[in-house]
């Protein structure tokens, strides 16, 4: 019998990265207490820098809060494009140093590195790696390893900042036990209150409970949060290939002329394919609109914008387009949206413009339509299209799981 090689799971992470890259281009930020996000007294703080953390100051709080409690911070707005070029540095780097690794966001990288101690000693190549990332792009990384993709994200969180830490084979639960249950990557306020309610504060604790009981009391996620505290986990690395567009385009059953049902449908669109960016962790910076007329002459117009995934912008600038591109005298068969210029880059750098208010409304919007999917005709929940009658235009699955974009049979609308 074959044996199985024990797993070497990389897990590494650009502290405080919006930080990091600011400093990167301007060395007077460099041990000062900053802030990064939206700059007006509505906006919200994207990142936070170490020096800020003793105020209280974390990300998602209301810049106007975090102005009160570290008044001699330093608030810088952002730019997206910035960050997603100097990600992309560190993701070249990654990838040419291990034979397969996945990107779980613009700052954060999984890397499997099983069986690589046959040749080299994987901590040793995870320290060489480190330093060549801190010494090619500037940044301060930091990194965890061990058996698993959890228990090495929460051994970089231990690591921070600038540091790194290896967990060695069966020191699992060791590591883990005496750590605060929200330390556990899935745990969020919520779940913790449960815990906490039950009189569950550390990870020990839930290690010494039969697995049983927190299924009888989470559900699977009780099952799941068990094996994570007991340092069992078995996620593999999900190698990422990167997807540059997405579009979405709809033929007419008969030609129309109808402007009002041809700006309902492309912005109908545009709802569902912002939520597919904001789903896939991704901004675009390209929009473009697509008419065919019926003697199926195309014309096609796009426009260039700052990072987002915003329906509140996106939205405008598609009905924009169609209006500048829109021959009134002419019968239309099909309509189309595309964002392209797309980068890796969750909600979070929306936050340089975003209101607290609206960024909780999309995160509500999103999780309804996560949790509940389609109504009993299939179309989204809280969908522009549905609420107008117009068929549902919402993609099936994620277009941004690395799998080839999936070519969908020609519908009508």
């Amino acid at each position: 019998m074959e044996h199985q090689v024990e797993r070497t799971i990389l897990h590494m992470d650009l502290d405080t990265f919006f930080v990091s890259v600011e400093r990167k281009h301007d060395d007077r930020l460099r041990g000062i207490p900053v802030l990064v996000g939206g700059t007006g007294d509505r906006g919200v703080v994207a990142a936070c820098s170490y020096e800020t953390r003793p105020y209280g100051i974390h990300s998602g709080m209301p810049m106007k809060m975090a102005r009160m409690l570290c008044p001699q911070a330093t608030v810088i707005r952002g730019e997206a494009g910035i960050y997603s070029k100097e990600s992309k540095i560190v993701s070249e780097i990654i990838k040419e140093t291990v034979p397969v690794f996945e990107k779980a966001s613009i700052d954060e990288f999984y890397a499997d590195m099983s069986g690589m101690d046959k040749f080299h000693n994987s901590y040793q190549l995870a320290k060489e790696l480190r330093e060549r990332i801190k010494k090619e792009s500037g940044l301060p990384i930091s990194f965890g390893l061990s058996t698993s993709k959890v228990v090495s994200k929460v051994a970089t969180g231990e690591a921070k900042p600038d540091n790194q830490k290896k967990i060695d084979a069966g020191m699992e639960k060791t590591f883990l036990a005496p750590m605060l249950v929200q330390k556990i990557p899935m745990v969020g306020d919520k779940t913790n209150k449960v815990l906490y309610d039950m009189g569950v504060k550390y990870v020990k604790t839930i290690q010494e409970m039969p697995v049983e009981m927190m299924t009888q009391i989470l559900g699977k996620n009780g099952t799941l949060l068990w094996n994570r505290a007991n340092g069992l986990d078995n996620s593999p690395i999900v190698p990422f290939h990167e997807r540059k567009s997405i579009s979405n385009e709809r033929t007419f059953g008969k030609d129309t002329g109808d402007v009002q049902r041809m700006r309902e449908m492309i912005r109908a669109m545009g709802e569902n394919l912002a939520y597919q960016l904001r789903t896939g962790n991704k901004l675009t910076s390209c929009v473009s609109v697509k008419i065919r007329y019926s003697d199926f002459n195309t014309v096609s117009k796009q426009i260039k914008i700052a990072y987002t995934s915003a329906d509140h912008i996106l939205i405008p600038q598609i009905e924009r387009l169609f209006d500048q591109l829109h021959n009134r005298r002419m019968m239309v068969r099909l309509v189309g949206v595309n964002f392209s210029d797309l980068v890796t880059g969750n909600y979070q750098i929306n936050l340089f413009d975003d209101s607290e208010e609206r960024l909780n409304l999309y995160m509500a919007m999103d999780y309804i339509r996560n949790r509940y999917g389609t109504d009993n005709r299939g179309n989204s929940i809280l969908s522009w299209g549905t609420t107008l009658g117009i068929p549902n235009i919402a993609s099936m699955g994620n277009p941004f799981n690395g799998e080839p974009p999936i070519i969908p049979a020609h519908r009508n609308a």
